[in-house]
């Protein structure tokens, strides 16, 4: 609103709330901050879980920050972007979620000390930007290299990155899985680089055994039964036709009448649409395939004669699943019958009916080179399974990373430790204020390995300062020893190892959304809308009473069928 002679001016509608200059900044770095702090106490092996549940009373136990944020119904703007931070890193990387968030927050709440320095936002990111790309560049230096020949920084990755999870006492058996599933659909393109596409790993859950019980398959499970009972259930040395096409009669697209003057007429028609049948299941048997795969449909007869000829059927596959299929067993996807040869049949040396629980389920196995994996979780409760899943899926996304990436550092806080070492060195080089927001920045580093050892119920202050000595004299993967306290010369000693690219997203992604929040200083919020004319702001007149309350009697029911 303005004035002008007395007359106010109305400029933006009635209702409009707006916030300025460092009013607008505190509250978006106070929103920021408790975001950060909901997650910081499940950082490192010894974080602690969250339990959130949702307005359907349905449950979710996690300690995953993406997990985390996704699920609490985040409504404050600036908080709004914390939570892309995490969905960012997972989307990237598929770790580091919580080390992101903490790192943002801890960004936003050193440099609110900057600006009561009056030190100028603008200044401020500058700096962070320089001290983002000079980090980047020290990881870069700091990593060893590994990649897909090196099973033991494949394995110790996997491990450090689901010791923090709920299924740290069966990690190393549950790193084996991930690095044979990442291993069996890797590909080396024409520069020589792997490339490792994780949508080709499948993940199916069932409750029951225990996490030990989790296994990977080479090849495919499909979540349906045999179609006939009459079929084998169990087929070796399995030849595979995969089939767009329904095994039936298909249907005139036009309104056709048959004017039939006999009963031997309809008997004709009916032997016409057996021998088709007869005869599309001859060239299937003729292919030498001993299982079908189909898309859509297969009809009762033709259900039949197929299990006459001793071979085994399943219908109604999702079109995902037949390109999955088709990628582990090396088949042809098939439109017509007539173009069907051997050679283009897919080969699996097993295909199994195998009842879990209360469902039946068809396995197919021992395919040769298959490109697409599944990985069987099991476990005790529905809760559990889900945390084996998301723990599976960032042990995959690290293994996918190291193997693509080709470079690891020892973890623990070691590579935050000796970049903010570094950090405060190259400060002194810069002029001015920025030299400012490079050390902040290199004092919010060491949040990682203070929050690690604060959840271990350690000293933050006397382990920070036992592990500076200890990069001061020159280790510089010398991390601390949650167990016992004391402090490691090199973490990759005792398997403690992760990916470089998860460390450099989580400062890029940090630092994108830190310098965001830091440049907003108006915040101009809309009306909320009135709703349509004739009601008021809240919503709903006050005689329809919701939905189930007095206004309902207005449709008929008594007051007590709602």
């Amino acid at each position: 609103m303005a004035q002008l002679g007395g007359q106010p001016i109305l400029i933006m509608k009635e209702g409009t709330e707006r916030t300025r200059g460092k009013d607008a900044m505190e509250n978006n770095i106070t929103a920021a901050k408790v975001i950060a702090e909901a997650v910081r106490t499940s950082l490192g092996p010894r974080g602690m879980d969250k339990m959130l549940v949702d307005q359907f009373g349905d449950v979710v136990i996690t300690n995953d920050g993406a997990t985390i944020l996704k699920e609490i119904d985040v409504q404050h703007p600036a908080a709004k972007m914390m939570v892309e931070v995490a969905k960012t890193q997972d989307t990237e990387v598929g770790d580091g979620t919580t080390t992101s968030v903490i790192l943002a927050g801890e960004l936003l709440k050193r440099a609110e000390k900057l600006l009561q320095q009056k030190i100028h936002p603008t200044v401020i990111t500058e700096g962070f930007r320089k001290a983002a790309e000079k980090s980047v560049e020290i990881l870069d230096k700091m990593s060893i290299k590994s990649g897909i020949e090196d099973n033991d920084g494949l394995k110790n990755s996997a491990m450090t990155c689901m010791s923090s999870k709920i299924v740290s006492e069966s990690k190393e058996m549950l790193a084996e899985i991930c690095i044979d599933a990442i291993k069996a659909i890797a590909v080396k393109d024409e520069n020589g680089k792997w490339d490792a596409d994780i949508e080709k790993v499948q993940i199916q859950k069932k409750e029951g055994e225990s996490i030990d019980e989790t296994s990977l398959i080479k090849g495919i499970i499909l979540d349906k039964e045999v179609v006939s009972p009459g079929m084998p259930k169990l087929i070796k040395d399995a030849k595979i036709l995969l089939l767009q096409s329904a095994l039936e009669i298909e249907k005139t697209e036009f309104d056709a009448k048959l004017q039939i003057t006999s009963p031997d007429q309809i008997q004709q028609f009916l032997d016409e649409e057996e021998r088709m049948l007869r005869t599309m299941v001859e060239k299937i048997v003729n292919s030498g395939a001993n299982v079908v795969v189909c898309q859509k449909g297969i009809d009762d007869m033709a259900q039949h004669f197929l299990t006459k000829a001793n071979v085994m059927a399943v219908r109604r596959v999702k079109k995902s699943d037949l390109e999955k299929l088709s990628k582990a067993t090396g088949g042809m996807i098939f439109t017509n019958l007539d173009d069907v040869t051997e050679d283009k049949l897919g080969y699996a040396g097993l295909v199994e009916e195998r009842k879990i629980m209360n469902d039946s389920w068809i396995f197919i196995e021992e395919c040769k080179d298959p490109k697409s994996v599944v990985i069987l979780i099991r476990g005790g409760t529905d809760l559990i399974i889900d945390e084996v899943e998301r723990a599976i899926h960032d042990a995959l996304c690290v293994v996918r990373d190291v193997v693509e990436d080709q470079k690891v550092v020892g973890g623990g806080g070691a590579p935050e430790i000796e970049t903010a070492i570094q950090l405060r060195k190259f400060a002194q080089t810069l002029g001015g204020r920025e030299q400012l927001a490079v050390e902040v920045f290199a004092d919010t580093l060491d949040i990682i390995p203070k929050t690690l050892a604060e959840n271990a119920g350690l000293d933050q202050i006397e382990v920070l300062m036992k592990l500076r000595a200890s990069h001061q004299a020159g280790n510089k993967f010398a991390g601390h020893d949650l167990e016992t306290g004391d402090v490691i010369d090199n973490m990759m000693s005792v398997g403690v190892v992760e990916p470089t690219i998860v460390k450099v997203q989580a400062i890029k992604s940090s630092t994108e959304a830190a310098s965001m929040i830091l440049r907003i200083d108006d915040v101009i919020a809309g009306a909320k809308s009135a709703g349509p004319p004739g009601m008021p702001p809240g919503g709903m007149p006050p005689g329809m009473g919701g939905m189930g309350g007095p206004g309902m009697g207005g449709m008929g029911m008594p007051p007590d069928m709602y």
